[in-house]
């Protein structure tokens, strides 16, 4: 429960697009795509159970909360025990981090470093940024843009602009399941004096939010493709819009948690299949 592993396709999602984006340019290394997967995964279940631990030490999971019972909070888990299962959890992360440093540079030592970083000072800290409406632009840095392209780092050891380019769509869908939390939370939030970016930017605005992240990350295909000359096949992506309506009309209508709790696993569950798309898509084409 507190690792939260329906959430876990925003950290697969962009390895598997990533690697595929490379295996287009000619290179797989498998021991270097199974490093970045698991490393990517562990930092993302780390980064929730230090989110479990520290909101509950705020106070921000209270029992008016529409999301899953968090274990903390819920005293389902003794906090030292989280505590421990998230140093653990990370500390596993940095053996997965070291491998890819050892066959790729030290230049990853700063990206895992930043990434650890990020993920004990979402909600944890002295000024955690979750509680300052910086959440989202974190969670697009690190869940689009680094993880894409760091992926494809590891395999070739240099940058390319189409896995930047494809990375802003894989971004946008990872920072909407955030915003589909914070909608679903605003309220409880407030109360909290957790600021997050739905609370600051009111229930309606943080739809519209959503429905732009989402719009944005199927249009940046074909833009991107035309840019810098990439693969037709990656417009299979398009295949994924049906999966939209669902989870879309809730968050523009519903203020109810098991409406937006299907509505975050919606989102999860597009993610995964845009990326599986897109991958399918660069392995065709390569």
């Amino acid at each position: 429960m507190a690792a939260r592993v329906r959430t876990l396709p925003a950290s697969v999602a962009p390895v598997l697009v990533g690697t595929a984006l490379a295996l287009g340019a000619g290179h797989f290394h498998p021991l270097a795509f199974v490093a970045a997967l698991l490393g990517a995964m562990l930092i993302q279940v780390g980064t929730n159970l230090s989110n479990d631990y520290s909101d509950a030490r705020r106070g921000a999971d209270t029992e008016d909360r529409l999301g899953p019972v968090r274990v903390t909070a819920g005293g389902l888990v003794p906090p030292s025990q989280v505590l421990l299962a998230t140093w653990v959890t990370f500390g596993l992360a940095v053996a997965c981090g070291a491998y890819l440093v050892a066959v790729a540079g030290p230049e990853l030592l700063a990206v895992g470093a930043a990434s650890i970083l990020a993920g004990v000072l979402y909600t944890g800290g002295p000024r955690p940024y979750g509680y300052a409406g910086l959440g989202e632009l974190f969670v697009f840095l690190f869940f689009g843009l680094v993880a894409v392209n760091g992926s494809y780092y590891v395999q070739l050891e240099h940058l390319d602009w189409l896995p930047f380019g494809l990375s802003l769509s894989v971004g946008f869908l990872a920072t909407a399941i955030l915003v589909v939390n914070n909608v679903r939370d605003v309220d409880t939030d407030r109360r909290a004096g957790k600021m997050t970016l739905a609370v600051r930017l009111g229930r309606q605005r943080t739809r519209n939010l959503y429905a732009s992240l989402v719009a944005a990350a199927f249009v940046a295909v074909p833009i991107v493709l035309l840019a810098v000359d990439g693969p037709a096949w990656c417009l299979l992506v398009l295949l994924a819009t049906p999966l939209v309506q669902r989870p879309l009309t809730a968050v523009m209508t519903r203020t109810d948690g098991p409406a937006l709790n299907g509505a975050l696993a919606g989102t999860g569950a597009l993610l995964a299949v845009f990326s599986l798309l897109l991958t399918t898509g660069l392995l065709i084409g390569a």
